[in-house]
């Protein structure tokens, strides 16, 4: 049993070899009896500021999980931050049981950052398939071990951690502008795993309440109308999805039923 979250495909894709049994974060944590009983359950998600997505802290906090043997794979493009660590002092904190917390190093999708044309020539370098193997591995034969925070990844997270408590958050809202490009066919309101867009006489209507920050609809959107409002990104031209997910199974995963 494996429980993802996902916003350009990475991490479903991950999940997709770890487990037939799969289930979306985004759905699941709607459910008020979230209790949960396999022999081995997994967390997949992307980081986040060097950290695990708040919608996956908040479900892993309210859920139950019975199991011999619990592991989380994290995402991620440049730096780890040695977010390892930190989600292992997370469990501890909530009482709950770890045995295996590792990192996989991907095709890094925050726009707002990087050009993915250019992240795209990474890709084969990175050797995905390779790693995913020996998480695998890993796990099937029980291996219990919280990837070793190095210090120089615990460095970068502090120093970005200083930044922001000097600059103030790294974004802030309202995230998006809508341009006119947008032909309202409704895509974003579908990978929205918040349920933060509306399409109302054929234009976006943004509520961030929910709001994750995951840049699926930026992502998603055919005609790039959805640009970020406040920030200059490197290329707004250039969006990503991970080649063996669908835009159908990012829907699949994220609309909000």
């Amino acid at each position: 049993m494996i429980f993802y979250f996902t916003a350009t495909g990475n991490s479903l894709y991950v999940a997709k070899q770890l487990d037939t049994d799969r289930y979306s974060i985004a759905q699941e944590i709607h459910k008020e009896n979230r209790e949960y009983k396999a022999e081995k359950i997994g967390i997949v998600c992307p980081l986040f500021e060097f950290e695990m997505p708040n919608i996956v802290k908040e479900f892993i906090k309210g859920s139950t999980f019975e199991t011999e043997y619990f592991y989380i794979i994290v995402t991620y493009g440049m730096h780890d931050g040695g977010v390892a660590k930190r989600s292992k002092e997370f469990m501890d904190s909530l009482g709950k049981k770890v045995d295996y917390i590792n990192t996989i190093k991907m095709h890094d999708n925050a726009i707002i950052v990087f050009d993915m044309d250019e992240q795209r020539t990474l890709e084969e370098g990175k050797k995905v398939d390779e790693h995913i193997a020996l998480l695998k591995k890993d796990i099937e034969e029980g291996k219990e071990e919280i990837q070793f925070a190095r210090k120089e990844e615990l460095e970068f997270q502090a120093e970005y951690r200083k930044m922001i408590e000097k600059t103030g958050p790294a974004y802030s809202f309202p995230l998006y502008k809508v341009t006119d490009a947008c032909v309202g066919c409704g895509t974003c309101t579908k990978v929205c795993p918040g349920g933060c867009i509306q399409i109302k006489d054929k234009k976006v209507i943004y509520d961030y309440t929910n709001c994750v920050n995951c840049m699926a609809c930026a992502q998603a959107c055919p005609t790039m109308a959805i640009q970020f409002a406040t920030i200059k990104e490197p290329n707004p031209k250039a969006r990503y999805r991970n080649v063996h997910i669908s835009l159908k199974e990012i829907i699949d995963s994220n609309i909000q039923k």
